[in-house]
């Protein structure tokens, strides 16, 4: 029966891929929308019965707000495990490496997709709990170059700027570290290391490395690139590339401030990167 509800979910999603030039995205409509409802209930039911039982005072005697950002931390944290080990899985396939700009492979789809309805749900989040216009971009950016990468198009570099999840581990860490009253610990200070150290790693070097690898295979490929996808593609990856430097200058200047000092000497504001 499950079988055939997946199918009938393909089934329905692969006139609406056809027209809009992404076909191979309805071979895996049924991973995105699991990958969604996933997320959202570890959102919505299952990180408050968990925190919960776990934290009685940081996450119970907090306001619904502060919960809410608690609960979304929890979904990022568990994305950014799973999609490190999917994207760990795709990195030597050979369809990749021969063809960077249209190759395809069936794991690469999957992963792609759990990150596809993982980024819907970061959208609607950032949207409907809005608390600052760079997370909003980030996550249509995210969603709409992951969602097109089922055209096929590039999905060689989708799985590797995945690795940028990595920081958003720790970053996480850092976060409920703050929440469970452990503000300028040992271990708080040891984790803003090496949070610095693979935000700069993944993100600033690595990303600079893809995206340069990146518009060189674009270069290549521009004869058979529509304008739209090259203006996602291109505008998105600067956008994204300029919101990890910005964020990155932003958590130095938070680190530093706060091991400055007393640790409670300033505001901890709540969202998902501010430190």
């Amino acid at each position: 029966m499950i079988k055939d509800v997946r199918l009938q979910i393909r089934e329905l999603a692969a006139p609406v891929a056809q027209k809009l030039g992404i076909g191979k995205i309805s071979d895996f409509a049924d991973v995105i929308l699991l990958s969604f409802l996933f997320f959202t209930t570890v959102h919505n039911s299952l990180s408050p019965a968990v925190s919960g039982v776990l934290f009685p005072v940081s996450y119970g005697k907090a306001g619904k707000r502060a919960r809410n950002n608690w609960d979304i931390r929890v979904a990022s944290l568990v994305h950014a495990i799973l999609i490190i080990f999917l994207a760990g899985r795709c990195l030597n396939l050979p369809s990749l490496e021969q063809n960077r700009a249209f190759g395809w492979h069936e794991d690469v789809g999957f992963s792609i997709a759990i990150a596809t309805g993982y980024f819907i749900w970061d959208t609607l989040e950032s949207i409907i709990h809005f608390s600052d216009t760079g997370f909003v971009f980030h996550g249509i950016s995210c969603l709409l170059i992951y969602g097109l990468s089922f055209t096929p198009f590039v999905p060689y570099y989708a799985v590797r700027f995945l690795f940028w999840e990595l920081s958003t581990v720790f970053l996480n860490i850092h976060w409920f570290l703050d929440k469970t009253g452990k503000t300028g610990s040992v271990l708080q200070l040891l984790n803003g290391v090496v949070l610095l150290a693979t935000f700069f790693c993944v993100r600033c070097i690595w990303g600079a490395m893809m995206s340069y690898d990146f518009f060189v295979t674009l270069n290549t490929a521009y004869d058979q690139v529509s304008t739209p996808y090259l203006i996602i593609y291109g505008g998105g990856n600067v956008l994204l590339q300029g919101l990890n430097w910005f964020w990155f200058t932003k958590m130095i200047a938070a680190l530093a401030k706060r091991f400055q000092g007393k640790p409670n000497g300033h505001k901890v504001v709540d969202g998902k990167t501010k430190i």
